[in-house]
């Protein structure tokens, strides 16, 4: 069966990991022309790559899941959520038919790997049963695990209860992760920015669990056509009140610590792999 045609985003992107985002040398001569000085401005960062195989915790509506499908032409993801199938569809009734869309889209093109997986706990990643997202998790080989705005929701009002809460659940889901990943993967995770969301300290949190921050910057959701936030607690009777997706959030990069030997070790194996891939394409 052919490939499904993806759609491609509106406004250009800049795929950090991709070979291809970088410009190539000048030919002859010609002087590359001066960028415009406003050209490169809020143009948004896509973590991502095409190639990646990807880990996403914490699915809502699964909007998010489907933007990296179709818009980004990510073709390698297990999708999951920590609600059951009925509680989702009773918390975000238009995940059903996200949900049939990405399995249909998925069937027609045979060299897609894509998973949906319900009831699965991020800190318990790899772990016996259902709550740790079985073989197809605990296998491993991800380039990027993904965690969109984590919360333990609403247990408790007391403001410095909460942020232990969530602290524990990023901690738990750091230690969780990084067993999953490639030599060369990272744990992506996007946060609100501002109060109390700060009081996590999510860089120290990370740092403690042999972590190092990659990088950071402002998470645009307009980048992913056709995501929404979902909220923990579920849709807003009506549709009405507060969008997620319209306040100021913040998407951390952290990647494993290794010492200087290791890493040089990683990076001539990577290049090896980026010339093997180009000798491929060349064929």
């Amino acid at each position: 069966m052919g490939k499904s045609k993806k759609q491609k985003a509106n406004r250009p992107i800049h795929h950090p990991y991709s070979k291809k985002s970088t410009p190539g040398k000048p030919q002859g001569n010609n002087k590359p022309p001066k960028p415009h000085p406003t050209s490169t401005q809020n143009v948004p960062t896509i973590p991502f790559d095409p190639t990646d195989r990807i880990l996403l915790l914490g699915e809502g509506d699964f909007s998010f899941t489907r933007s990296l499908f179709h818009r980004h032409g990510c073709q390698s993801l297990v999708a999951t959520c920590y609600d059951s199938a009925a509680t989702l569809a009773e918390k975000y009734p238009q995940s059903t038919d996200y949900i049939r869309d990405l399995e249909d889209s998925a069937r027609e093109d045979e060299s897609t790997e894509l998973k949906i997986l319900y009831g699965v706990d991020a800190t318990k990643l790899g772990k016996a049963g259902s709550t740790g997202g079985g073989t197809v998790v605990r296998t491993g080989g991800f380039d990027r695990v993904v965690f969109n705005f984590p919360h333990v929701g609403g247990l408790t009002k007391d403001v410095n209860r909460q942020v232990r809460y969530n602290q524990e659940l990023l901690v738990n889901f750091f230690k969780a992760a990084i067993p999953l990943l490639t030599d060369t993967g990272s744990i992506i995770v996007t946060i609100f920015e501002g109060e109390p969301y700060t009081l996590w300290n999510i860089r120290d949190l990370a740092r403690h669990t042999g972590l190092k921050v990659g990088r950071s910057f402002k998470f645009q959701a307009e980048a992913y056509p056709g995501y929404e936030h979902a909220r923990t607690l579920g849709n807003i009777e009506g549709g009405r009140g507060w969008k997620g997706e319209d306040r100021d959030a913040r998407t951390y990069i952290f990647e494993k610590k290794v010492d200087e030997g290791t890493q040089a070790q990683l990076k001539k194996r990577k290049k090896a792999r980026d010339d093997s891939s180009d000798s491929d394409e060349d064929d």
